[in-house]
């Protein structure tokens, strides 16, 4: 026997005992099907049999053990089930084991040794992935699933081609639905956080997931709540700023998955800006931590067909208007876009001038300046939120920080043109 398949047997064997370790540690003495030992023969078993298959030219021998192993699970998940114990989970892996040990045999060691870790993780996971399943609504499971069918249908018969009259044909149905499906794609990520993480936590973590979702409905809800509760003005503060923070380093991610060289751009501009707002929000936090607590709302599940082709029509808007700024107008038409579009939303304008920049890299600085405008926009309407419903408390802390950041930003637009 040589070195090589020893070790691959070795290989195997271990894989086996790390699948049972973590099956009689979920089950304890109870464990009623197998543990350590009978895992790691059963990899073991699927290790031999796959090296008797090519020694002794046996294609039909592995599916043969196997169907054999699979009728002692069923009969031992008979028995154990008539005793109340109606899982599968155990007898599930260990069919599993019996291909990672025929893997290792096979050459496939790095491969079964992911299965394996892969495997314990979700076993692991048991509680935690159960909490998830509670959390999500049959809702939105139906809204992801209508998103992805469409989705994989559409998206590839869609015209990958742009239309419109010269000089301003950049609506292209096929880009249009792709940034639909990338925006929704982050909005969703941001969506499954909070429904894992749960609703209510301290505010500056509120502060942080809210900004995931929407950074206007942080301010919004802080502002209103100030009213209630004028003392907590600091606290509340640190959450708006860093529902702020999330929003400017949020756009450089999107923009990062469409254009990777504006989005370099965009780092040296809103990293500034998110800088600045972090380095405030250490400040409020070091000065005067507080316990109390706040609900951030998941929001809308963004794979919702409506919302879906909303955001769509949104995008080729303000593709367009842009694409017509910029002709007719030069680079002032391209800002004064940017300004009008960051009143309502930046994620739009943001991905717009990504395509735009791709498409004719030399406007790249242009680009990254009406991104930035359209953030100081957006900025300035969440300020002005806080001067019009918030406590006197929550203003005369808000408004010097915000007056900052604006400012952090009228230089970072200057560095990144």
């Amino acid at each position: 026997m040589n070195t090589l398949l020893a070790l691959r047997f070795g290989a195997a064997l271990g894989l086996g005992i790390l699948l049972g370790l973590e099956r009689q540690r979920t089950h304890g003495a109870d464990v009623a099907f197998a543990g350590v030992r009978t895992f790691a023969l059963i990899t073991l078993l699927g290790a031999t049999t796959a090296y008797l298959q090519s020694q002794l030219d046996l294609p039909w021998l592995t599916a043969v053990i196997f169907l054999a192993l699979a009728t002692l699970v069923i009969v031992s998940y008979a028995v154990t089930a008539g005793q109340g114990s109606i899982g599968i989970t155990t007898e599930v892996t260990a069919l599993l084991a019996f291909l990672i040990g025929g893997l290792c045999v096979w050459a496939q060691v790095e491969l079964a040794a992911a299965v394996t870790v892969a495997s314990i993780l979700l076993l692991s996971l048991r509680e935690w992935l159960h909490r998830l399943a509670s959390r999500i609504e049959a809702a939105d499971v139906e809204a992801t699933l209508k998103f992805a069918i469409i989705t994989i249908i559409i998206l590839p018969l869609l015209p990958n081609q742009n239309f419109g009259p010269p000089r301003l044909d950049v609506i292209n149905p096929y880009k249009i639905w792709l940034m639909v499906v990338l925006i929704s794609g982050l909005n969703f990520a941001s969506y499954i956080l909070v429904k894992v993480m749960g609703s209510e936590h301290g505010l500056g973590l509120t502060g942080v997931l809210g900004g995931l979702v929407s950074s206007t409905a942080v301010t919004l809800g802080f502002s209103q709540r100030s009213k209630q509760d004028a003392a907590l003005a600091p606290s509340l503060a640190l959450g708006i700023l860093l529902a702020w923070t999330v929003m400017f380093f949020r756009v450089v991610v999107e923009v990062a998955v469409v254009n990777a060289t504006l989005a370099a751009r965009l780092l040296l501009g809103l990293g500034l800006m998110g800088g600045v707002s972090l380095g405030v929000s250490a400040f409020l936090w070091w000065r005067g931590r507080s316990h109390e607590t706040a609900r951030v709302a998941s929001g809308h599940n963004p794979f919702e067909l409506d919302e879906a082709i909303k955001f769509g029509l949104l995008f080729g808007v303000i593709i367009f208007a842009a694409k017509a700024a910029e002709v007719f107008l030069g680079e002032a038409g391209l800002y004064l876009a940017g300004a009008l579009a960051g009143l309502t939303d930046v994620d739009a304008i943001s991905l717009s001038m990504a395509n735009l920049a791709a498409a004719d890299p030399e406007n790249t600085g242009i680009a990254a300046r009406t991104v930035i405008i359209a953030v100081l926009s957006n900025t300035l309407v969440k300020s002005g939120i806080v001067v019009s419903l918030a406590a006197p408390s929550l203003r005369r802390v808000m408004l010097p920080l915000a007056g900052l950041v604006l400012a952090t930003g009228v230089a970072a637009a200057v560095i990144v043109g």
